[in-house]
C-alpha cells in the first residue's frame, strides 16, 4: 500500500531532484510502487511590493513521496542525488491522512474556520507566545474551553510531542 513519507533533501535543489528521482522511477522495474512526488509550495503575496505572487516552499529541505516502503523502493530514492535521507531514518515511519490534508490544504490556500469565540479550532496552526516553549509553532489537537486551555502538538527533537497550555498562551 503507497503512503506518504518525508525525505530530507538538499534546499535549493527541489525541482532537480523530483525530476531526477520521476527519472530513475520511470527506467525501474518499481514504477507500479510509487505515486505523487512533491514538495509543497504555495503562492505569497508581497506585501509591501507590487510585484505577483511567486510560488514560496513551505519546508524547505524536504520533499513527500508517495510510495509503498520496500527495500528495493528505499535503495532507489536514497540513491538519487541531493536525497539526504528519510524522516526517520532506517525506519521511515509514514505520515497519518490527517496530516497530509493539511499540507494540500495549505497548498491550495484552505482557511480553517473556527467556531469558538477565541479564534482557536483544532487543526490550526498557532504560535506559543508565552511559556517555556514560546516561539515554536504547533498544531491544535484539542480544545477544552471550559477550562479555557488547548493541547498543541509541537515539534521538540524530531517528535510531535502534546504541549497543555491556556488560550492566553497562543496566538493565531
Amino acid at each position: 500500500m503507497k503512503q506518504w513519507y518525508v525525505l530530507q533533501i538538499y534546499a535549493g535543489y527541489e525541482e532537480k531532484i523530483k525530476a531526477d528521482l520521476e527519472y530513475r522511477i520511470q527506467h525501474s522495474e518499481l514504477q507500479d510502487k510509487f505515486g505523487e512526488i512533491m514538495f509543497p509550495s504555495a503562492k505569497m503575496k508581497q506585501v509591501f511590493s507590487e510585484a505577483e505572487e511567486e510560488n514560496q516552499q513551505l519546508f524547505p529541505g524536504y520533499m513527500l513521496v508517495q510510495v509503498a516502503l520496500s527495500a528495493d523502493t528505499m535503495k532507489l530514492v536514497l540513491g538519487t542525488p541531493r536525497v539526504l535521507r528519510f524522516l526517520g531514518g532506517k525506519n521511515p515511519v509514514a505520515l497519518s491522512q490527517r496530516e497530509i490534508d493539511r499540507v494540500i490544504e495549505k497548498v491550495q490556500g484552505g482557511v480553517v474556520l473556527s467556531g469558538d469565540q477565541s479564534g482557536l479550532a483544532v487543526d490550526s496552526e498557532v504560535t506559543i507566545a508565552d511559556g517555556p516553549f514560546s516561539g515554536f509553532v504547533g498544531v491544535i489537537e484539542k480544545i477544552d474551553p471550559e477550562s479555557e486551555r488547548v493541547t498543541v502538538m509541537v515539534s521538540i527533537f524530531g517528535r510531535m510531542t502534546p504541549v497543555e497550555l491556556r488560550f492566553d498562551q497562543v496566538k493565531k
